[in-house]
């Protein structure tokens, strides 16, 4: 059902936890599924210098959270926006469809958390 990539993220998420003294945090979930998820991003000059993650969800959503912030950190911030649902579930060498409203979350989060971080540098 899943990949291994999937289940390696799952049971070896990269980037867990918060960060203090963030510039964007981004919080987004599904009601249907119950899946929760917090990203949390530190900005330097005009790339993502760390991501991290919260996530209560299933392992579907533990693992796009993970991967999420291993495809962002690095990058611009246009560069960041740029990463889409899609994205997410092709590194991970795809999802079942019944899960990838959790690959949505992801990007959504990261998109959220961008807007924070814009919101608040205005």
């Amino acid at each position: 059902m899943y990949s291994e990539k999937v289940i390696e993220l799952f049971r070896n998420p990269r980037n867990m936890g918060e960060i203090e003294n963030r510039d964007g945090v981004g919080t987004v979930g599904n009601p249907i599924c119950g899946d929760l998820m917090t990203i949390y991003i530190k900005v330097d000059g005009d790339r993502l210098k760390d991501v991290k993650f919260k996530t209560f969800g299933c392992a579907a959503a533990i693992a796009t959270s993970s991967m999420i912030t291993e495809l962002a950190k690095g990058k611009t911030i246009e560069e960041a926006l740029q990463i889409t649902r899609d994205d997410v579930a092709e590194e991970l060498d795809g999802l079942p469809p019944i899960k990838m409203h959790c690959s949505n979350l992801a990007a959504d989060g990261l998109h959220a958390a961008i807007e924070d971080y814009k919101r608040k540098k205005e």
